[in-house]
């Protein structure tokens, strides 16, 4: 009965939940650390999606600064690639007419 463990922890935390939202006596009793845990998580989300965005900041000014230093045609000041010189464009293929298209070829087959 493997799955006994995930249901009885389901059970215990559930009753838990419905205790402390439901006793205000309980949550006054509640150590001060524990009745902190929901702002303490908060804050630590909150730093490290701000430290994650500062992060990406400095990794995106390092990829343009790469990118300029290469050459590569790219400034941060553009925002956008330059149009190809035309000796660099390939002309479109060609594209055929309705007339110029040979018409399908049915083959029949023989039901066995």
């Amino acid at each position: 009965m493997p799955g006994w463990g995930k249901l009885v922890t389901g059970a215990v935390l559930g009753a838990a939940g419905a205790l402390y939202v439901t006793n205000e006596e309980l949550r006054k009793q509640l150590p001060q650390t524990a009745r902190d845990l929901p702002v303490a998580v908060r804050r630590r989300f909150e730093t490290a999606t701000a430290a994650a965005r500062e992060a990406s900041a400095r990794r995106r000014a390092e990829i343009l600064r790469e990118l300029e230093a290469h050459g590569g045609g790219y400034t941060s000041g553009q925002g956008v690639l330059d149009a190809p010189s035309e000796a660099l464009q390939v002309a479109p293929p060609e594209v055929a007419t309705p007339g110029e298209v040979e018409p399908p070829v049915v083959r029949e087959t023989k039901d066995a």
